[in-house]
């Protein structure tokens, strides 16, 4: 998969909040090693965004 340019572009909300969220899911998966890397082609940084993306995963910016 590549990254979703598609979301990106259409996405609404806080664009700062949506990098965050990628950047620190990208750093999850190669830290935890997650077998779905393999299944990406070892594209962390796009497997993350498909993550965010598609509410796979919740995320919230902290104060």
């Amino acid at each position: 998969m590549i990254f979703p340019l598609e979301e990106l572009i259409e996405y609404e909300g806080n664009m700062y909040e949506i990098t965050s969220a990628a950047s620190r899911r990208s750093y999850q998966l190669s830290m935890l090693r997650d077998p779905d890397i393999e299944d990406n082609d070892g594209k962390v940084v796009s497997l993350a965004a498909r993550q965010v993306f598609q509410n796979e995963i919740e995320f919230h910016l902290e104060d």
